[in-house]
């Protein structure tokens, strides 16, 4: 009902204007004609005198017939009746093709050229041809430049009334046009008309190349600059350029800093409202976007892509260095700040500095004592996630790092890089006392307490201190009597998997360690050492008593009882 109020309005508002522009011509030319003395022009005759009655009202400006609802005044009953059919709503002009009826024969005859294709009105400029005298008028303004019709507000200036009407509505806040199926309201019919299409899914606009589609022309514009790779839009502080002007707008406030895009529940703000939309979703914990391959959902379908790549096995991003591929830019960054040696992110408590952000935090936890990863089943803590990952193997018994030579398998790699040095013969990490060099730092750390003389885990029963965790718990099993390493063949059982070791030589008749200067083997280390005291005649076991010395322990023990014996005779 409303558009078709406005045609009304539009039709009778052109037939008001066409009078009035006949009545101006006929004054002008009566005018002209007395100007130049053309005698055959100076009096105008009429056959009646209503005609010259109402011809006299161009001389007056006397405007005698007025609209009754609306105020507005008129030179003649013609006129007026053809304004009151905004009024009544008559339209007694049809058209014979389709059945469009007009308040004005002339909106009619205008409206056949539909049907017949006539364009009469040519543009002399670029060709282009119109149906109406108006509609070229108003195209000629391209060429010319003219904008005549200016809003008094901000000063901005439109070839069309039409444009102009509908620009008012910004100052206003007026939206007329209202969507029946969600209410959302706009400025101008063309606007709701592409909303429209939302509900419809009607998408008009095909891409030539590609074959999709869009709602409207601007959208498919944009769209093609994909193809042809035109960035029409420039950003005057970098060079950046960009396909449209939304994108450049939201590219200046990385200059500007702005960040207009405020959260109301945290307060965090950002550049645009797409990043704004996928923040949100933090708090609603919303994740729209569903792998299909396992189902894991994500907040953004930029993660979603990037996860893909886990099923896909894809690694786009190269290092121009070493060759190694990344599935993402960020990791690739954090990369390549090994072979430049970037360490960007310093603590501010300790100094020391960190290839990324994430590192920095979970070092700060240190200093803080915070550990907020937990173990659900022993309820052990962690400074992050991949601590507790692979403590949870513990749990799991899985070991999903093995060794390509051996076989063995590890929980972690850094477990499976040590224990490859067994097979590489590395050993990187050296004393700076003693030159002495190991596969690992915690066996470099144990080694340094021979130096020190500290021995930090003792022995709650009875007080003993070890260096190391693990002889500590060697040591509980005197206590306990516990002796977990048992022998297959005679049942002896060791309470280290040392001893179970050595003794399964007796039963093999392994001996590996052999006397470089008689060739005497013997099942253990110890043995052998002892034995190679009969060469060098060392004999470290000396008696307090007498002065006597023994290569072996347990020939001074048995010494001593000489000397108990003297001792019990005497008494």
């Amino acid at each position: 009902m409303m558009e078709e109020n406005k045609d009304r309005e539009d039709e009778v508002k052109d037939a008001d204007e066409k009078h009035q522009r006949v009545q101006r011509f006929k004054k002008n030319s009566l005018e002209e004609a007395l100007r130049t003395g053309d005698k055959k022009s100076e009096k105008l005759t009429f056959t009646d005198t209503s005609y010259l009655k109402t011809h006299m009202t161009i001389h007056t400006g006397e405007t005698p017939h007025v609209c009754l609802q609306c105020g507005k005044s008129f030179t003649e009953t013609g006129s007026l009746q053809t304004h009151m059919r905004i009024h009544t709503g008559e339209k007694p002009h049809a058209c014979l093709q389709c059945g469009k009826r007009f308040a004005v024969s002339s909106y009619l005859k205008k409206h056949m050229r539909i049907h017949t294709g006539e364009k009469p009105h040519v543009c002399l400029q670029c060709g282009k041809s119109f149906t109406a005298a108006s509609s070229l008028k108003t195209h000629m303004r391209i060429h010319t430049g003219e904008k005549p019709h200016t809003c008094r507000q901000c000063g901005k200036s439109f070839t069309l009334t039409g444009s102009l009407k509908t620009h008012m509505r910004i100052h206003t806040g007026e939206k007329p046009h209202a969507c029946l199926q969600c209410g959302k309201c706009f400025t101008d019919t063309s606007t709701l008309k592409k909303h429209m299409r939302i509900h419809t899914g009607e998408k008009p606009h095909a891409c030539l190349q590609c074959g999709k589609s869009f709602t409207d022309t601007s959208n498919l514009k944009t769209h093609m600059r994909i193809h042809t790779g035109e960035k029409p839009h420039t950003c005057l502080q970098c060079g950046n350029t960009f396909t449209e002007t939304g994108s450049l707008k939201i590219h200046m406030r990385i200059h500007t800093g702005e960040k207009p895009h405020v959260c109301l529940q945290c307060g965090k703000s950002f550049r645009d409202t797409s990043s704004l939309k996928k923040h949100m979703r933090i708090h609603t914990g919303e994740k729209p976007h569903a792998c299909l391959q396992c189902g894991k959902t994500f907040i953004a379908t930029s993660n979603l892509n990037r996860h893909m790549r886990t099923h896909t096995g894809e690694k786009p991003h190269v290092c121009l260095q070493c060759g190694k591929t990344f599935t993402d830019t960020s990791p690739l960054k954090r990369h390549m700040r090994i072979h430049t040696g970037e360490k960007t992110h310093a603590c501010l408590q300790c100094g020391k500095t960190f290839t990324d952000t994430s590192n920095l935090k979970t070092h700060m936890r240190i200093h803080t004592g915070e550990k907020p990863h937990v173990c659900l089943q022993c309820g052990k803590t962690f400074t992050d996630t991949s601590h507790l990952k692979r403590h949870m193997r513990i749990h799991t018994g899985e070991k999903p790092h093995a060794c390509l030579q051996c076989g063995k398998s590890f929980t972690g790699t850094n477990d499976l890089k040590i224990h490859m040095r067994i097979h590489t013969g590395e050993k990187p990490h050296a004393c700076l006392q003693c030159g002495k060099s190991f596969t690992g730092t915690s066996d470099l750390k144990k080694h340094m307490r021979i130096h020190t003389g500290e021995k930090p885990h003792a022995c709650l029963q009875c007080g003993k201190s070890f260096t190391g965790t693990s002889d500590l718990k060697k040591h509980m099993r005197i206590h306990t009597g516990e002796k977990p390493h048992a022998c297959l063949q005679c049942g002896k059982s060791f309470t280290v998997s040392s001893n179970l070791k050595t003794h399964m030589r007796i039963h093999t008749g392994e001996k590996p360690h052999a006397c470089l200067q008689c060739g005497k083997s013997f099942t253990d280390t110890s043995n052998l050492k002892i034995h190679m005291r009969i060469h060098t005649g060392e004999k470290p076991h000396a008696c307090l008593q007498c002065g006597k010395s023994f290569t072996v322990s347990s020939n001074l023990k048995t010494h001593m009882r000489i000397h108990w014996r003297e001792t019990f005779h005497v008494s």
